[in-house]
Parts: structure tokens; C-alpha cells; sequence
């Protein structure tokens, strides 16, 4: 694996600094190269080349907007021992404080990017350094959210693509708990969806699809974002777990609300984008969620 590493990187030094990193998914480890040094991102599951391909991807997808700051990602591949391995730019980064603000625009800029291509391509200015227009919800490959493969298959309709996202999420929590309250709550609301939606239009943005202030930091000059779990979808969806843990000024959600204001039942639709990480949870860390995620559920039968 270092032997395939070595070439990928054209190094021929590849060396352990004993500096690591990482979070409840996957372990990291910072090495000396040639031409200074990487992060080596690991994890042993049977399913992390899935996990890293997509990471990687998600990677690529935003480095190409230009408009917010990524580790630049250079390789996944399997790892002889068990797993899979992820290879990318080492950054020097702190925790998001003074830059927060900054972020708050470039998020912004990173969700009106797909938009922006939509515009120059009806208005025929569509050229050279200009990018194609996604019209579909999606990606081209599957992302995870933590460990968790999310099914990105193209689709036209927004609510459709993120109806199945939220029932194969409560299709684990069956197989794995019964949870009789939870299908009963989910059949009432699966039927409740679109009204959420009433008068507003969604376009597919790029998204970060796990910014959390664990996933978000900085430099001295400017914010970093990392651990993606991608997708084109609604905007807003990026901003629910951003909420549900905090870590983010207020600064962060009044310059990205100056770009991108909040549109007519935002409070609803924003209930139900935290579903989704609550439900989320409750697959990878337990029942603790559980009574998070009802009380959603039942808020938006309500």
C-alpha cells in the first residue's frame, strides 16, 4: 500500500510524523513526503473504499467551485490489511472563531454555484472556465454520512430523492430496532411532505452533506471544510446539522442568510433536514437518538 502511495505521490520518502487526528469514524495520521506532508485518513470497515471513493469525489466536486477551501485529495485505494485508505493535502487548520463569518459566505457561494452555471447557460455565456449546469438531484457517485452509504442515484424530483434518503433510513431503524412508533409516525408523514414545499422552488446545489463544526475549521487565511458527504440537493439541507450541534456563530448564519435569505416555511423544511441526521445517528450511535427524532416526527405531523 505506502510502495502504491509513494508512486501515486512521486515520493520516495513516506514516513509517520506520530501525529494523527480523526473523529468516531475514522483514524488519521499525518506523514513526511518529499515535498512536505499528507494525511492519511484509515478506516477497516469492509465498506470504506465505498466511504473514501465518495469522500474523495465530494472533495473534487467542491475544490472545482472555487468557492470554499478543501484538503486536496489525492488518492483512495484498499488497504492489504483490512479496509481502505484516504490520502490528501495536509492543512494546518484551528477551530472555526474568527473566519466563521467568512464561511457563512462561502457556503453561501458554494450552494448559488449550480445556479450561477443554470444562469449563464440561458443566458449563452456559457465558455470557457464556465461550468455545466446540474439539472438533476444527486451525485455521480455514492457519499456516506459517517459510514452510512446514501443512495445518490440521479432523480428529478427533489422531495422524491429526499423521501427515499429519510425511508432507507427508517428502514434500518426497523430492521435493527421494530420501532413500531416510528413506522406509524413516518406513514402519516411521507404524506405530509410536499406541503412543506408549497411555493418554493429548489434547485440542486452542491452540498457539503455533514457540516457540522466538527467537519469546518480554519487558517489564517480563511475557512476550511472536510469530511463531506456530497450531494446536489436543497440548500438548506446543509444548515441542519450545522443547528443541531452548534459550533457556529452568529455570524456564520447572518452572512450566509445576506446571500441566501430564508424563503416562506423554512422552519418546517428545517425540521425535516434534521431528521435526517437524527435518524442518521440513531443508526450509528444508538437509541439516544430516538427521542430526538420523534419529537421531530411528530412536530411535522402535527
Amino acid at each position: 500500500m505506502f510502495a502504491a502511495i509513494k508512486e501515486a505521490l512521486g515520493t520516495s520518502v513516506l514516513e509517520g510524523t506520530g501525529r494523527g487526528g480523526g473523529g468516531c469514524i475514522n483514524e488519521g495520521e499525518v506523514y513526511r513526503t518529499d515535498t512536505g506532508k499528507v494525511f492519511l485518513k484509515k478506516n477497516s470497515k469492509e465498506k470504506a473504499r465505498e466511504m473514501f471513493d465518495g469522500e474523495y469525489e465530494g472533495l473534487k466536486a467542491i475544490q472545482a467551485t472555487g468557492t470554499v477551501r478543501v484538503p486536496m485529495p489525492y488518492l483512495a485505494l484498499d488497504n492489504p490489511a483490512g479496509g481502505a485508505v484516504l490520502v490528501m493535502e495536509y492543512l494546518n487548520m484551528q477551530g472555526l472563531k474568527q473566519k466563521s463569518g467568512q464561511l457563512g459566505t462561502q457556503l453561501a457561494r458554494l450552494h448559488l454555484h449550480n445556479l450561477a452555471a443554470r444562469d449563464a447557460k440561458v443566458g449563452g455565456t456559457v465558455g470557457r472556465g464556465s461550468s455545466s449546469y446540474v439539472e438533476q438531484f444527486g451525485f455521480s457517485i455514492n457519499t456516506c454520512c459517517g459510514y452510512i452509504a446514501q443512495d445518490n442515484i440521479w432523480t428529478d424530483d427533489w422531495l422524491v430523492f429526499y423521501s427515499r434518503k429519510l425511508d432507507f433510513q427508517l428502514s434500518l431503524i426497523q430492521k435493527e430496532y421494530g420501532d413500531r412508533e416510528a413506522s406509524e409516525l413516518w406513514s402519516h408523514l411521507q404524506l405530509k411532505i410536499p406541503q412543506y414545499f408549497s411555493g418554493v422552488e429548489v434547485f440542486p446545489s452542491l452540498l457539503h452533506g455533514d457540516l457540522w463544526s466538527g467537519n469546518a475549521a480554519e487558517m489564517a487565511d480563511g475557512p476550511v471544510i472536510f469530511d463531506p458527504a456530497s450531494f446536489y440537493g436543497h440548500h438548506e439541507y446543509d444548515l441542519a446539522i450545522a443547528a443541531m450541534f452548534g459550533g457556529f456563530s452568529r455570524q456564520f448564519w447572518d452572512e450566509y442568510h445576506a446571500l441566501i435569505p430564508k424563503a416562506a416555511g423554512w422552519n418546517n423544511r428545517h425540521k425535516l433536514y434534521k431528521l435526517f441526521h437524527n435518524l442518521n445517528h440513531w443508526n450509528h450511535f444508538g437509541s439516544g437518538y430516538r427521542s430526538g427524532s420523534l419529537r421531530l416526527m411528530r412536530d411535522l405531523c402535527s
